[in-house]
């Protein structure tokens, strides 16, 4: 039984699983560390809001949300959207390794997707489009998240494309029906 499991990671399917737990636990882990060191992110968040560390172009400063509830509040949301997508993500992962002996991904797959799709938003839309561009991040050499977000959805992004290549239709090659 393990032997055929161990040997399924060779597959599109077992790369899709491995990849799919690989995200799961790095997002259990990144929610886990901004409960447990909940200070330090929440000041990220309030100095991005705030756009402190900016160039203060009066073009855009009136963009600024200086209120520390409101910076609390989206910190949490933050925390909250990550843990969701670990639990979704963590689920996707379980149904994926479950699949591996009947050969139907269509469930892990869609649960995978929609954990994906979360990551997408949080990093993508949250931290690269709104935090990076409505609120200048860009400009902040000490609290700039662009990179670290880009690299979250690259990683969303590489692992939907694999969920999604043809051969993961099946298990070992074989084409389930839809």
């Amino acid at each position: 039984m393990w032997s055929g499991r161990f040997l399924s990671l060779g597959t599109l399917p077992g790369a899709a699983t491995a990849l799919t737990a690989t995200v799961a636990v790095y997002m259990t882990l990144v929610a886990l560390g901004n409960i447990m060191d909940f200070g330090t992110n929440r000041q990220f968040v309030r100095h991005v809001l705030a756009m402190d560390t900016t160039f203060k172009d009066e073009d855009v400063m009136w963009r600024a949300i200086e209120s520390r509830v409101v910076g609390d509040i989206a910190y949490v949301a933050i925390i909250v959207w990550e843990t969701i997508a670990a639990a979704v993500l963590t689920a996707g992962a379980w149904l994926w390794a479950k699949s591996l002996r009947r050969g139907d991904f269509r469930r892990a797959r869609r649960m995978t997707t929609f954990g994906l799709t979360m990551l997408l938003l949080l990093f993508g839309l949250g931290f690269i489009a709104i935090g990076g561009e409505w609120f200048q991040m860009w400009q902040s050499s000490e609290w700039n998240g662009l990179e670290p977000a880009g690299r979250n959805v690259m990683i969303a992004a590489l692992v939907l494309i694999v969920i999604h290549l043809p051969g993961v239709r099946g298990n070992h090659n074989r084409a389930v029906r839809r």
